[in-house]
């Protein structure tokens, strides 16, 4: 029998992460703290390409991201090595500063040997913490998991006879003595009389510690329908604090529903190709103090908006949203981080050697030391922009390069693939989390990337208008050329064809002794588009050369990104916390009155919302079937209600 579940937390070492710093290292670390200026101790102390070992799903993972994201240099994708058999014994990369206060960078070196087709491009990419990173990846992970509750139960007094024996297992030295008024089992014990409450199981008692129930169903549907957070509470009669533990509930429901339905589906399921479209969004969390630490005064404030990203990523084929994940942790406090910059000695190290490198403030400021140049000045504008985050909701905002890399690793151990296809826009955060996440497989020719550039600024009129220009333009580009009797997709096909011929994806360069190529940044033109969405381009940032240009077309005519555009609108339509600005009374300006003040609950409301469009929501099908994207994808075979999230067994 199932029983009560809880949600997980950081202590449950759902990822255990082995620390890459020694004890004799860390002695070190705190001897030469005072002895090194900054620049020497970072140096000594480098972890730039370390790789970092973590244990998951309990497999050993071994990552390190710090190499060349550009497919088409010869560098791609490759570990830092030193080629100790070419004069000067030069190595693949070298670490360029740019200066204080900027971002130091990762530079491809010349290759000193011959190659047939591939060549070092000067790439520089800015290098992440590999130990951060798998941080990033144990938060993320975390949030997907219930945990059985399993208390700790003393069944007999100090000395009893019976101690070693419980009721799971000899219940001969126990009496019943029937169930507590939450519905609990009751046992004592015959020798020492000591009685003791059992957790029920979830099919003895589903609404353990659950008081007012019955309100779930209209809670859930007020929640997903944009109904505020006060409005709820007056409609339920509920109060606010109740109103969050509802919310914490179902979505601790949503995770055990999707613990059935989808994670061990996935499990076992093979696809032979996958098309996925990832995207971020963008919304403005409402930065909050904490009670005691508001007043009067405005001039010791951070910024009242704050920008917080979300990563999301959807199957092409069946719109299915496989992850939708929040750049914050609400489980870290700026305590933390100050206990890890003393114990690590973080503030004299690289960015990209620190623990907490993913998170807003990856370090504690610390008064300088003797060899440092840093002024008492700067010192004391960092320390008062540090504390003044205490005044604030707990939790910091993490970079979405390392969420977006994360969520995107989390995927590939998820979901089992021959072929990866992927569409995003121009976001360079997600096309370097795709490269860094799926390095093996886009060397290998089993993973492409796609680029879909839209112009969003267009209305539907103007977008539908686009649609029937192309579609009139494609039917006289038929004509032309004598395929009158073709469907518009096989003419939309042709045509991408020959653009292809035209303009290629990429270049063939030659420097004299080999030749090579590179993307040739030359999008092609959609001959179909969208009638909601009219004109937009196509472009292909990996090396597809060895692929057909009739099975290039076709894949450029599957390039959309319409699963992340349709589940972001469900975001704003539905999720009252993540809705768009409104405008204000005067008219002359945004409120986001509605807007959360802690990214902990739009994670949840995503996941609930995420729950229920995969399982809940049927949409046309390619045979004008309406099905759920749950049923598209083959995870289950109905149409799952509110009420079966909510009550399953």
């Amino acid at each position: 029998m199932a029983k009560l579940k809880r949600l997980a937390t950081k202590l449950d070492d759902t990822v255990e992460i082995f620390e890459p710093v020694s004890s004799e290292e860390l002695l070190d670390r705190h001897l030469d703290y005072p002895m090194l200026s900054p620049r020497h101790f970072s140096q000594k102390y480098n972890k730039l390409f370390e790789p970092i070992e973590f244990v998951f799903n309990g497999q050993i993972h071994k990552i390190q991201f710090n190499y060349c994201v550009n497919p088409y240099c010869l560098w791609f994708g490759q570990p830092q090595k030193r080629f100790e058999e070419i004069k000067n014994k030069p190595s693949r990369y070298k670490l360029s500063s740019k200066g204080k206060g900027k971002s130091d960078v990762i530079v491809c070196n010349p290759n000193r040997q011959t190659h047939p087709n591939k060549k070092t491009h000067n790439c520089t990419v800015t290098p992440v913490s590999n130990w951060s990173v798998a941080e990033e990846i144990k938060r993320l992970a975390t949030m997907d998991i219930v945990k059985d509750i399993e208390p700790d139960y003393v069944f007999h007094n100090i000395g009893c006879v019976n101690e070693d024996f419980t009721p799971f297992t000899h219940q001969k030295f126990f009496y019943r003595r029937g169930t507590s008024s939450g519905g609990s089992q009751k046992w004592q014990c015959k020798e020492c009389k000591k009685i003791t409450n059992v957790l029920p199981n979830r099919e003895q008692k589903f609404t353990y510690h659950q008081k007012k129930n019955d309100i779930m169903p209209m809670f859930a549907k007020m929640l997903l329908n944009r109904s505020p957070v006060s409005r709820t509470c007056e409609a339920l009669d509920i109060a606010p604090q109740t109103y969050y533990h509802k919310l914490e509930w179902l979505y601790r429901r949503c995770l055990e529903f999707l613990e059935r339905y989808e994670h061990k589906p996935l499990k076992t399921m093979e696809f032979d190709s996958l098309w996925l479209n990832t995207d971020k969004l963008v919304y403005n969390l409402n930065n909050v103090r904490k009670k005691g630490h508001g007043g009067l005064r405005y001039d010791n404030l951070e910024d009242k908006l704050m920008q917080t990203h979300i990563v999301v990523t959807g199957d092409i084929d069946t719109g299915y949203i496989f992850r939708s994940d929040v750049a914050y942790d609400w489980t870290i406090t700026i305590d933390d981080v100050h206990e890890d910059t003393l114990y690590y000695r973080e503030d004299h190290l690289y960015e990209f050697s620190r623990k907490n490198a993913r998170l807003r403030f990856s370090y504690s400021p610390q008064p300088p030391t003797e060899k440092d140049d840093e002024t008492d000045f700067e010192f004391e504008l960092l320390q008062s922009n540090f504390h003044r985050r205490k005044k604030y909701i707990d939790g910091l905002h993490t970079n979405s390069n390392y969420t977006a890399l994360a969520h995107l690793w989390l995927i590939k151990q998820t979901l089992h693939s021959r072929k990866w296809r992927f569409v995003s826009d121009e976001d360079d955060t997600i096309m370097k989390a795709i490269y860094r996440a799926f390095n093996d497989e886009i060397l290998s020719g089993e993973a492409h990337h796609f680029l879909c550039k839209i112009d969003r600024e267009k209305d539907l009129p103007e977008a539908y208008k686009e649609y029937l220009t192309a579609a009139s333009k494609l039917k006289a580009w038929g004509e032309l050329n004598g395929f009158e009797e073709l469907s518009l997709k096989k003419l939309a096909l042709l045509k991408i064809m020959y653009e292809l011929k035209g303009q290629p994806l990429y270049r063939v360069l030659s420097d004299g002794a080999q030749t090579y190529k590179v993307w040739a940044k030359n999008p092609v033109e959609h001959p179909l588009p969208p009638s909601d969405k009219g004109y937009f381009s196509v472009d292909c940032t990996t090396d597809i050369s060895s692929l057909s240009d009739e099975y290039v077309a076709n894949m450029f005519f599957k390039v959309s990104d319409r699963p992340t555009s349709n589940f972001m609108q469900m975001i704003r339509r539905r999720l009252s916390i993540l809705e768009r600005p409104l405008v204000t009374a005067r008219g002359g300006g945004k409120s986001y009155i509605y807007a959360n003040f802690n990214p902990k609950y739009a994670q949840m409301s995503l996941t609930i919302l995420r729950t229920y469009y995969n399982f809940c929501l049927k949409m046309k099908t390619k045979g004008k079937e309406k099905l759920t994207p749950a049923q598209q994808l083959g995870l289950t075979d109905k149409q799952f209600t509110l009420n079966d999230i909510l009550y399953f067994k």
